[in-house]
């Protein structure tokens, strides 16, 4: 149990995954969770299995949407008066197709969600932190292996998950002065619905179909929580959490 229980924390795509085994990881820890994603069924068995529906909350929320970012954010101050930390996962993988056939709408469905999205709630959770007493909280940011090399026919993806690195850095610089840490992790292959293809065969850079090996999702929800309870004055700006035996390192 964290030494803190009155510590809030807000996740985004909640309701399943990674967001899902965070948010229960939280939970357990003792803190106090505010868990946001687009259907509500979904976060609400989360906070049933947590058995911690006290300290939880489900809202609602679109992260493509400023108003429903703001909305987001304004009900969790309501409710709980502060935030801490703000688990930045919300995002899509958008779809395998060849570069030169990806449509505009393609394009603009990933980078609303994975760019814009996560840049309105960092700048939500910018407003809250540096004037609550106080000051000051955690904002750690869901990147991906993708954010160091791609996958093929992964181009937007790839580029939000490069973009991200950017808001990590230029958000930890900017929230120096207000006692806010900003990190990323960098997650490959959990074992979560949207990975599930992966065991069954992906492309590789030389055409082969390859199973990749996973690992258990609850391993990055550890990984999370550890970022999440460092004191304010040391922060893990970046964060690489894999299946030991994927193919990233070297040659495959």
């Amino acid at each position: 149990m964290n030494g803190n229980p009155s510590r809030i924390a807000l996740v985004t795509g909640a309701g399943a995954g990674i967001g899902r085994a965070t948010a229960l990881a939280l939970l357990r820890d003792g803190y106090r969770v505010v868990l946001a994603g687009r259907r509500s069924e979904p976060l609400a068995s989360v906070i049933q299995e947590s058995n911690a529906d006290q300290r939880a909350m489900a809202v609602q929320a679109d992260v493509r949407d400023e108003a429903s970012v703001e909305k987001l954010f304004d009900t969790c101050l309501r409710r709980f008066g502060r935030l801490d930390v703000l688990f930045n996962n919300a995002g899509v993988t958008g779809p395998s197709v060849l570069l030169e056939d990806m449509a505009l709408t393609q394009w603009q469905d990933v980078v609303n969600v994975n760019l814009t999205g996560m840049f309105l709630c960092i700048r939500q959770a910018f407003r809250a932190m540096k004037d609550q007493q106080p000051r000051g909280g955690r904002i750690i940011n869901n990147g991906s292996i993708s954010a160091y090399a791609p996958r093929p026919n992964s181009i937007a993806y790839t580029a939000t998950k490069h973009a991200v690195t950017g808001l990590t850095r230029a958000a930890s610089l900017d929230g120096r002065k207000y006692d806010i840490a900003v990190g990323q992790i960098d997650i490959g292959n959990a074992g979560t619905d949207m990975a599930a293809r992966m065991a069954k065969g992906v492309p590789q850079a030389n055409g082969e179909i390859v199973p990749e090996p996973l690992m258990d999702v609850n391993i990055v929800a550890q990984s999370v929580l550890y970022m999440a309870n460092l004191p304010l004055e040391a922060n893990v700006l970046s964060h690489t959490v894999m299946a030991t035996k994927m193919p990233f390192v070297g040659r495959g």
